[in-house]
């Protein structure tokens, strides 16, 4: 726990070391305590604690100092410390200036010098003030502290990968908080793009891209070894679940994972329907949950690191990291899974990040309490994001395509719509346009049957309208079906041909592509149930075809 300080200034050294000497002998175990011979030395002081969100409890200051008064200095101080106790040590021809400083900056104590003997002249007197600030003061935060607007989609982006991540973080809106503003702007001269990330070792972040974000909080490490028996791309459920039995069946695995493990699963504010949660999960700790059983059975989850590029060398794998680096394995498992299908409407690419987002983003629904929110789409996600946002939200409209949601949503998760007071349901409707500039101000809609088009308020909108497969990295090397999505097993064999280049005496095995050694699991695969239990039965399975490829090669 970071000990609050206690500051004091004198230009005189041996009064300085004196009063330090004498707060440090009463006060030296419970506070930091911090001197400064001039005000210009101890402001700077002052700034930096700011930045570090360590606290100051109490300024011990000395008023007759040349170049700034002890008053001069505890003005500028408090700027940044409102709450912190101020005491002046005058001498006795300062007293007026001391009176004078109990109205112009709320003094709380002048002493006159000396304090001798302290116990009697100098302790009493701090231990109220310090009594005082304890119990008026609320306990610091000591983590990561984002600093940003609401409206900026790279403070959006940011957030989203700490909430992910489930690294806990305090989010300063600067457009509300004007402490926070004022912060930001001593960062930099004030020419800081945003989000301003402040860390607790005192490192400040300006826009911080997610590696080096990553790296900064200890979440991104180095491969540990440049060759492995296997190496999942993708960290949703199926690269999860092939991580935990590839590592338990002795397989040396490694899990490269672009963004944050979970996937499109990770996303979801609760899963209800899957096997031995009665009470159901988040998408976040499930994900959670698997990376840690993963890494307890010796996988690596390399994250955040993007696959730039694959490679075969005779039957060796290799994967093009974007830090420049390369990994070598003998089998390799494409968990990419899906990425959101957008709108394409009119508006939406200026206010991306910006009230309008794809996905639950979690990270965001708190900042709309009280507002009007909308939800696109009417499979579960889209219904699991909307109870979700219902905590919140004061009004929850889901807009769908169907005549009903019953076509494409679970039972379960309808019943408790039509039981939430705060959502409604607007069938065969679609959205054409969002207005707005900074942010989102209304929707325009479209009645499918009647073409009757009409316009509706709202604060935000939250998209979950389904996915494309996210198979680009490997469209050139792997056959896909018109959509994309990986072929493998066989729907690669047509006629009884095996698949172009195919050099082995056997027929592809279930999950694996049109090149051998390389299988699918998930979403990305051609013709799957698309359902977080699907997917961790096909990672899970994967690894026994990989021992299967690895025994023939």
């Amino acid at each position: 726990m970071v000990k609050p300080v206690i500051m004091t200034v004198d230009d005189e050294p041996q009064v300085l070391n004196a009063v330090a000497r004498d707060l440090a002998a009463r006060y030296g175990t419970e506070y930091r305590i911090v001197k400064a011979g001039s005000g210009k030395e101890a402001l700077e002081a002052v700034e930096e604690f700011e930045r570090r969100n360590t606290p100051i409890a109490l300024f011990v200051v000395d008023q007759r100092m040349p170049g700034m008064t002890g008053t001069e200095f505890l003005t500028q101080a408090i700027e940044h410390f409102p709450d912190a106790k101020r005491v002046l040590l005058t001498a006795y021809a300062d007293t007026d200036a001391a009176i004078t400083s109990i109205n112009a900056i709320d003094l709380d104590y002048y002493l006159l010098k000396p304090w001798d003997p302290p116990d009697e002249r100098f302790y009493p007197v701090l231990n109220d003030l310090l009594d005082e600030w304890h119990a008026n003061t609320p306990p610091v935060y000591e983590g990561i502290r984002v600093a940003g607007t609401l409206w900026s989609p790279t403070t959006h982006a940011v957030k989203d990968f700490l909430a992910r991540s489930q690294i806990p973080y305090q989010w300063l809106d600067i457009d509300r908080n004007e402490a926070a503003r004022a912060l930001v702007e001593a960062t930099r001269d004030g020419k800081s793009k945003l989000p301003v990330v402040f860390l607790p070792d005192g490192t400040v972040l300006a826009c911080p891209d997610l590696h080096t974000l990553a790296e900064r909080i200890g979440l991104r490490a180095p491969a540990q070894a440049p060759f492995y028996d296997l190496i999942v791309i993708g960290a949703g459920p199926a690269g999860l679940a092939a991580a935990v039995y590839g590592a338990s069946e002795g397989l040396r695995t490694a899990v490269v994972e672009r963004e944050v493990p979970g996937g499109q699963a990770g996303t979801s504010s609760r899963i209800e329907n899957y096997l031995g949660f009665p009470h159901g999960i988040s998408g976040a700790d499930l994900a959670r949950r698997a990376v840690t059983q993963a890494k307890r059975l010796g996988a690596e989850i390399l994250s955040p690191l993007a696959v730039t590029g694959i490679r075969l060398e005779e039957t060796y794998k290799i994967v093009t990291l974007d830090d420049g680096s390369e990994l070598r394995s003998r089998a390799l498992l494409l968990a990419t899974g899906v990425e959101a299908r957008t709108l394409g409407i009119p508006g939406e690419d200026r206010l991306l990040g910006a009230s309008v987002y794809y996905g639950a983003a979690a990270s965001e629904a708190v900042d709309y309490t009280g507002c009007r929110v909308v939800v696109v789409g009417g499979a579960n996600s889209a219904g699991q994001g909307a109870m979700f946002l219902s905590r919140y939200a004061e009004q929850v409209t889901i807009i769908v395509r169907a005549d009903s949601l019953a076509k494409s949503m679970s039972q379960y998760l309808i019943d408790q719509i039509e039981l939430a007071p705060t959502i409604t349901v607007i069938p065969h409707t679609e959205i054409s346009s969002l207005t707005g500039e900074q942010r989102l101000e209304s929707v325009q809609l479209r009645d499918r049957t009647t073409g009757e088009e009409s316009t509706m308020p709202a604060d935000a909108m939250f998209v979950f309208i389904g996915a494309v497969p996210g198979s680009d990295l490997v469209r050139d090397l792997v056959e896909t079906d018109d959509h994309g999505f990986v072929l493998t097993g066989l729907d690669l064999v047509r006629n009884g041909e095996r698949p172009k280049g195919w050099k082995l005496k056997r027929d592809p095995l279930p999950q694996e592509t049109s090149v051998p050694g390389i299988f699918a699991a998930g979403d990305v695969r051609h013709d799957v149930i698309r359902r977080v239990a699907s997917a961790v039965g096909q990672g899970s399975v994967a690894v026994s075809l990989v021992h299967q490829y690895l025994e023939t090669v």
